[in-house]
């Protein structure tokens, strides 16, 4: 049975990008155990109003697990110390009571800091705008049989796609790497014959606009994958290094 505990709040504040930011402590007593993580921290930000103090920002939509907005950086896990979940389903059951837990935004250069805890997550955007998608005449829809598709491949392509682009993978990573976003959704397309058209564009444009974005680069420690809330497997890594690596030699 779920039960109240007190705990103790080491949050980040950081009033803007150029700002220097600083850690606070909030102590918050009576929090239901059953209350998800997100729901606590509603609570934390109503008290903090009620004192006329500023409420920490925080970013969330769904709270369902589906969007991977609420990006959060808890006790030194992207998403908390829970597996295969992201920020809004993890449960304060999770935490003892008189825990102290430590709350931060993404670090990574590729997710600068807009305040306290929200992030700018517009370059997983940008990497998708150049090159994750699929050109095709627009007309009638074609049925879906129409083109075979192997059940490993199908499968494998659905298991990438699955990738929210929360970018719980770039703050795992010591070198703050988009490799495995980057190459799940190379790898969704590049499985399937829909794909197969613009394949060596899209992996040569989507590799090119994560560097520029400032990510680093991988270093196959898997911290990515044992952090990702989807289980995203580093094997696409491995397929986006093919795709890349025969892109150049076709050039």
């Amino acid at each position: 049975m779920d039960k109240n505990i007190d705990i103790t709040l080491k949050i980040w504040r950081q009033r803007g990008p150029k700002e220097k930011g600083a850690f606070e402590m909030y102590p918050l007593k009576g929090i239901s155990q059953g209350s998800s993580f997100l729901e606590m921290l509603d609570v934390l930000n109503e008290q903090l109003i009620n004192r006329g103090e500023e409420p920490v920002f925080f970013d969330h939509d769904c709270r369902e697990g589906i969007c991977g907005m609420c990006s959060l950086y808890i006790d030194g896990h992207p998403h908390g110390p829970d597996t295969e979940i992201t920020t809004c389903q993890l449960h304060m059951r999770k935490f003892e009571d008189g825990a102290t837990i430590t709350v931060e935004p993404w670090r990574s250069a590729g997710f600068p800091v807009i305040r306290d805890l929200t992030v700018d997550r517009q370059a997983y955007d940008k990497i998708m705008q150049s090159g994750g998608f699929v050109s095709v005449n627009t007309g009638g829809v074609p049925d879906a049989n129409a083109i075979p598709i192997p059940k490993e491949k199908a499968d494998l392509a659905m298991d990438a796609a699955a990738c929210i682009g929360c970018g719980a993978c770039a703050a795992a990573c010591k070198n703050g790497s988009a490799m495995l976003f980057v190459s799940a959704k190379v790898s969704q397309l590049a499985l399937l014959p829909q794909g197969r058209v613009e394949a060596a564009r899209r992996a040569k444009a989507m590799v090119a606009k994560m560097d520029e974005l400032g990510f680093g680069n991988c270093t196959n420690t898997r911290a990515c994958e044992a952090e990702c809330p989807k289980s995203i497997s580093v094997t696409n890594i491995a397929r986006l290094n093919r795709e890349f690596l025969s892109a150049k030699l076709k050039d």
